[in-house]
C-alpha cells in the first residue's frame, strides 16, 4: 500500500514535521481519492541534510556502480509499470492504456537512455597540460509537474544519479502517488539512503523553501513560466544553478507543398493528445491562407473523432484535464477566442455532450485566428487548436517566431530541404519535421521564456555536472 501520509527521507518513511494534508481529487469524477501529506520548510531542511551527508560518499562512486544501480532500477520499474500507470491515470486523468504505455513508459525510457549515455560518457579529458574533470554539481532540488509526472521525474533523477548527485524531489501535489511509487522502486533497487528524498507539498511552502535553501546546489524545475521566474528569483541570493523547462505555444508550420490531409490530421491529433496538457503541443497551426477552409474541415473531423471520456472506459481517446482550476482557465480562454472573433469549427464551451461531471473539455478547433488573439498568445494547456493563415513562407516564419515562447516547432513540406531550411529559422529548442517524433537521446528544452536548460540524453547528464580544470597534470 502506498504511503501517502509520510515522506521518503534518508532511506526511510518519516512523518511530516507538521501534520497537514490535502485531498487528491479524481478529475474524471470530481471525487476525493485520498489525502496526501503536505510538507514544510522543516521537512526540506531534514531532506537536504540527508542529501548532503549522502553526497560525501555517493559522489565518489564509480561509473560501473552507478550503471549497476540504474540497471537495477529498470528491472524493478518494469515490474511496477502497470501500478505506476494506474496511479497517473487516476490522478491526472489520462486514459489508462495511454498512462501505462506512454506516461509510465516515458519514465522507463529515460532511465534506459541514461544507462547508455553513462556507459561511455567522458568524465575526464586532457587539454594541453591540464586535465578537465567533470564532477557532480552536488545536492539537486527537483520540482516536477503533473502533466507528464514520471517522464519529468525520471528525466531528472536518472541523469542526476548517473552524475553522482543526491537529490530532493517535490512532485506535483496533484499527482503524488506515482512519485511515491518511484521512491519505492529506488528503495528496492538499492539506491543508498539520502541519495533520493521525496517531500510532497505546495509550491509556496516546499518549492519556495527548496529554491532558497543554501544547502541545495542546483534547482531543476519543470512547470509554468510564471512559477519558473519565482523559482529563479528565490534561488538568486544563493547563486545556485537553475535549470528550467517551462511553457510553450508551439507553431506547426504546414507549407503549401505539404500533404495537407496528413499534416493537419497528425498536427490536430498531437495537439489533443494528453488532453492538450503537453508543454510542446503544436497548438498554433499555421496554414496557407488559401487553404484555411480545407485545413479547418480536416481538423474538425479529427476533433469530432477524438472521444473525451472516462479514463478506464473502452474507446476513450482523451480524459479530463487535471483539476477545476485548469478547466475554468481553459473555458475562459475558449470564450476569449469566441469574443475576439475566431471561428469555432469544432467543440467550444462546456463539457462534451452527455457529460455533466468531471473536468472534461470538448476538443476545440478555432479557424481564422490571428496571432494577436489571446488564444494564439497564451498557453491554453487544454485540447484547443488555433489555426492561423499565412501569406507566404516569410510570413509563416515571422508568425512562428512571434511569440514569447520557444520550446518546440513543427514543419511539414513535400520538400525535405525546404522543411530543413524553415526549421533552422524557427527560434525553438526542438523542431520536428514532417510528423517525426522526438529523439529521446537528443536534447529537450527551450529558447526565450520556455526555459534555459536541456534534458534527455547526454545533455541531461551534463546539466548535473561541474567542470574542473586541473593545470599541470603532466603526462
Amino acid at each position: 500500500m502506498v504511503n501517502r501520509l509520510q515522506f521518503y527521507i534518508d532511506g526511510a518513511w518519516v512523518d511530516p514535521a507538521v501534520k497537514k494534508t490535502m485531498p487528491v481529487v479524481n478529475p474524471a469524477t470530481e471525487e476525493p481519492l485520498y489525502d496526501v501529506a503536505l510538507g514544510s520548510a522543516a521537512d526540506v531542511d531534514k531532506a537536504v541534510a540527508a542529501a548532503r551527508r549522502a553526497f560525501e560518499t555517493f559522489s565518489q562512486t564509480t561509473r560501473e556502480e552507478r550503471v549497476a544501480l540504474l540497471t537495477k532500477m529498470v528491472e524493478v520499474y518494469k515490474r511496477r509499470m502497470k501500478e505506476i500507470g494506474a496511479a497517473i491515470s487516476d490522478e491526472m486523468g489520462a486514459p489508462l492504456s495511454f498512462a501505462e504505455k506512454f506516461q509510465a513508459g516515458a519514465g522507463l525510457g529515460h532511465i534506459m537512455t541514461t544507462i547508455d549515455v553513462l556507459k561511455s560518457y567522458p568524465f575526464e579529458e586532457r587539454l594541453g597540460s591540464a586535465m578537465l574533470v567533470k564532477e557532480p554539481v552536488g545536492v539537486i532540488g527537483m520540482i516536477t509537474p503533473w502533466n507528464w509526472p514520471l517522464n519529468q521525474i525520471a528525466c531528472k533523477v536518472a541523469p542526476a544519479i548517473a552524475a553522482g548527485c543526491t537529490m530532493v524531489l517535490k512532485p506535483s501535489e496533484y499527482t503524488p502517488t506515482s512519485a511515491l511509487l518511484f521512491a519505492e522502486v529506488l528503495a528496492e533497487a538499492g539506491v543508498p539512503k539520502g541519495v533520493f528524498n521525496v517531500i510532497n507539498g505546495l509550491g509556496p511552502d516546499v518549492g519556495a523553501a527548496m529554491s532558497a535553501h543554501p544547502g541545495i546546489d542546483m534547482i531543476s524545475f519543470t512547470g509554468s513560466t510564471r512559477a519558473g521566474i519565482d523559482v529563479a528569483q528565490r534561488a538568486a541570493p544563493t547563486v545556485k544553478r537553475v535549470s528550467q523547462e517551462l511553457g510553450g505555444k508551439s507553431p506547426n508550420v504546414i507549407l503549401d507543398d505539404a500533404d495537407l490531409q496528413k499534416a493537419v490530421t497528425g498536427g490536430a491529433a498531437h495537439c489533443f493528445n494528453n488532453s492538450g496538457q503537453s508543454c510542446n503541443a503544436p497548438t498554433r497551426m499555421l496554414v496557407p491562407l488559401a487553404k484555411m477552409s480545407e485545413a479547418a474541415a480536416i481538423a474538425k473531423a479529427v476533433a469530432e473523432k477524438t472521444k473525451a471520456g472516462m479514463p478506464r472506459a473502452e474507446g476513450t481517446n482523451i480524459g479530463p484535464v487535471v483539476n477545476k482550476t485548469q478547466w475554468e482557465k481553459i473555458q475562459g480562454l475558449i470564450k476569449k477566442g469566441i469574443d475576439e472573433g475566431a471561428t469555432v469549427v469544432a467543440g467550444g464551451l462546456g463539457r462534451p455532450e452527455g457529460v455533466n461531471k468531471g473536468y472534461f473539455v470538448r476538443p476545440t478547433v478555432f479557424a481564422n485566428v490571428t496571432n494577436e488573439m489571446t488564444i494564439a498568445r497564451e498557453e491554453v494547456f487544454g485540447p484547443v487548436l488555433a489555426i492561423i493563415g499565412f501569406k507566404d513562407e516569410e510570413d509563416a516564419v515571422r508568425i512562428a517566431n512571434d511569440t514569447p515562447y520557444g520550446l518546440a516547432g513543427y514543419v511539414s513540406s513535400g520538400d525535405t530541404d525546404r522543411a530543413r531550411k524553415v526549421a533552422r529559422r524557427i527560434r525553438a529548442g526542438n523542431v520536428n519535421l514532417n510528423g517525426s517524433p522526438n529523439e529521446r537521446s537528443a536534447p529537450f528544452g527551450g529558447f526565450k521564456t520556455s526555459g534555459n536548460g536541456r534534458e534527455w540524453g547526454k545533455w541531461g547528464l551534463e546539466e548535473f555536472l561541474e567542470v574542473k580544470a586541473i593545470a599541470g597534470w603532466g603526462e
